[in-house]
């Protein structure tokens, strides 16, 4: 038995450090040396909640080239169970560009490939029987997946996606949204539609994640500020922060914590996360509840 298992988003990130966002356009620009390391959304998650102690399952794609070398390395350097299928197209991967103050750009390279699923839905649910919690990333080969995972999602487990940058309108993220007991997406491409968004995610509680500016907690038709916590250091890297944060929201509410107090916890996680450069996080970086 999990307490969490993550269904896709695994890659690597190429972290840039830049002077500024937006950048000049210039011909180049000297930079900190480039570093290439285990990325993207589902890698965030599952290395802050194994942080934060919960045992974790991963199921994903991975590709064999450089990339895939590096996430395979850094999963076997943890408990985490990682279930990998070779992924013909290779890994996902990001270019992230960060400020000096930590701010970032990314360009996603989600290398989806147009064949089957790599896995069949009575494997993945298997899968998600032996789990507390699945969390649902937004992959191309986990949306061909729903359909056929409705029931055994439906089971007493509990579920969770982020949207991420989810305008409220694309019918790809909405797939996700409809089968998740909780919904976390960034506010960044809602502007003042996050309330009528949300309103038809009801009654499953919907967190607009803001950043520095906290997030946005709508249950129960209404809604309750989340103030964003103060990080106990300088912010280094704010990639990952959104991962940590949602770790942090299915670590306090395993442990019976409210809606409103696991939110409360989690900023504080996201808020350590960005004090840290890169998802791999030290020991007793991340505060337990």
């Amino acid at each position: 038995m999990c307490d969490l298992l993550v269904i896709g988003g695994l890659g690597v990130d190429v972290r840039v450090r830049v002077p500024r966002l937006p950048l000049p356009v210039v011909d180049s620009v000297t930079v900190d040396p480039i570093e290439l390391r285990v990325g993207n959304t589902g890698a965030g998650l599952v290395f802050a909640a194994h942080a934060l102690g919960l045992r974790v399952t991963v199921v994903d794609t991975v590709g064999v080239d450089p990339a895939g070398a590096v996430v395979r390395a850094a999963l076997a350097g943890t408990d985490v169970r990682a279930i990998l299928a070779d992924d013909p197209a290779g890994t996902r991967r990001s270019v992230n560009l960060v400020d000096p103050t930590g701010r970032r750009m990314s360009l996603y390279d989600p290398r989806d490939s147009d064949g089957p699923p790599p896995f069949t839905a009575a494997q993945v649910a298997e899968l998600v029987r032996d789990a507390t919690h699945v969390h649902l990333s937004i992959m191309g080969w986990v949306r061909e997946l729903l359909p056929d995972l409705g029931d055994v999602l439906g089971e007493g487990v509990g579920t969770s996606t982020d949207l991420h940058d989810w305008d409220g309108r694309d019918a790809y993220h909405r797939r996700f949204a409809d089968v998740a007991e909780l919904v976390l997406v960034s506010g960044a491409a809602l502007g003042d539609r996050a309330a009528a968004v949300a309103g038809t995610l009801a009654p499953r509680p919907v967190l607009v994640t803001r950043g520095a500016d906290g997030a946005d907690l709508y249950l129960g038709g209404g809604v309750q500020r989340i103030p964003a916590a103060v990080p106990p250091g300088p912010v280094i890297d704010t990639n990952g922060a959104g991962d940590a944060f949602a770790a942090g929201v299915i670590a306090a509410r395993s442990r019976g914590a409210t809606w409103a107090e696991a939110a409360g916890y989690a900023s504080r996680v996201a808020a350590a996360a960005c004090t840290h450069d890169g998802m791999q996080y030290p020991p007793n970086l991340l505060p337990h509840p």
